[in-house]
């Protein structure tokens, strides 16, 4: 058995960018607030006062593929994100499928009363926690 690990995941958008902690020991995630990016690009010093703070030995990173498995234009972006996170951190990025995370998050935060306002309000946290906590399932082998 492999020593427990934690690890940030974020969901990439070009405006926004979800962020969530989990940590391999009990398979639990949770969402953290959500970086503003220009056009993708976010303040590189907030994310390394995350990495900072958190201490990941990982970052996982969203890939949006279309239905077919595919990648889409977003996800080609997301990928050169994680590159970006890889070489400004050091630390090892992998990818998780998050096709269908930004509807179970939308869905979720309705039950939150969330108004439906996704520009003013977010849910790409949301989406971050729900990938990672599939990929801390996969990872644990449950």
């Amino acid at each position: 058995m492999s020593k427990p690990f934690t690890v940030l995941a974020f969901d990439f958008g070009t405006s926004s960018i979800g962020v969530a902690y989990g940590q391999s020991l009990t398979g639990s995630a949770r969402e953290l607030d959500p970086l503003r990016a220009k056009d993708g690009q976010p303040d590189w010093n907030k994310v390394q006062r995350l990495v900072d703070e958190w201490q990941p030995r990982l970052l996982l990173v969203g890939l949006p593929l279309n239905m077919d498995g595919s990648e889409s234009e977003i996800g080609a972006r997301a990928r050169k994100f994680g590159q970006r996170l890889h070489g400004r951190l050091g630390l090892p990025v992998e990818y998780a499928d998050e096709r269908l995370s930004t509807h179970a998050a939308k869905e979720e935060a309705r039950g939150r009363g969330h108004r439906g306002h996704y520009a003013s309000d977010p849910v790409d946290s949301i989406a971050a926690r729900i990938f990672l906590e599939d990929w801390l399932r996969q990872y644990s082998g449950q």
